[in-house]
């Protein structure tokens, strides 16, 4: 954290009041979002066993011709390769399709968990604004606080706020 940043942070909790959430325990607290991982955790591995029967095919498509090669026309090996370079593009492209940046598996994601987290935001939001916060910090993930007080961790209050004990 920049020095900066450390003054402003300063700055504002002087004149602001200023809280915490743990979005990791959030989302461990909500069923929704436990289903909705098992969820995912199932499809991809759907995936992926899909993926490794089609990689075997391949390797197996490979192994036969290396061994076969020897007896084979030019033009009959030539053939063969295309036939196993155009399964390792299928492959690669299903790869894409469901693992990719815009694949299946991101999709479902999205569609089962973004939800959850527009609840939490709403939630949060709800909250800072009864509370009169400026300012609400995530403990979870990349935010190093060095220390937190649990006076200020308004983490119960958003399950709470979204009907969770």
């Amino acid at each position: 954290m920049t020095l900066s940043a450390i003054l402003l942070m300063g700055g504002i909790a002087f004149a602001q009041k200023f809280a915490f959430i743990d979005s990791d325990y959030i989302l461990e607290n909500i069923p929704a979002f436990t289903a909705a991982q098992e969820q995912l955790n199932k499809l991809s591995a759907q995936y992926q066993k899909e993926l490794e029967s089609m990689h075997s095919e391949i390797e197996q498509m490979y192994s036969d011709f290396q061994a076969e090669s020897v007896l084979l026309s030019e033009d009959m090996k030539r053939k063969r390769e295309d036939v196993i370079i155009s399964k390792e593009k299928d492959y690669k492209q299903l790869q894409r399709k469901y693992f990719g940046p815009e694949g299946d598996l991101f999709k479902k994601r999205q569609a089962l968990v973004k939800p959850i987290q527009e609840d939490i935001f709403n939630a949060v939001q709800e909250i800072s604004n009864e509370g009169s916060y400026a300012v609400i910090l995530d403990k979870a993930g990349g935010t190093t606080l060095f220390f937190t007080n649990p006076r200020y961790d308004l983490s119960d209050q958003v399950l709470q706020k979204l009907g969770y004990k």
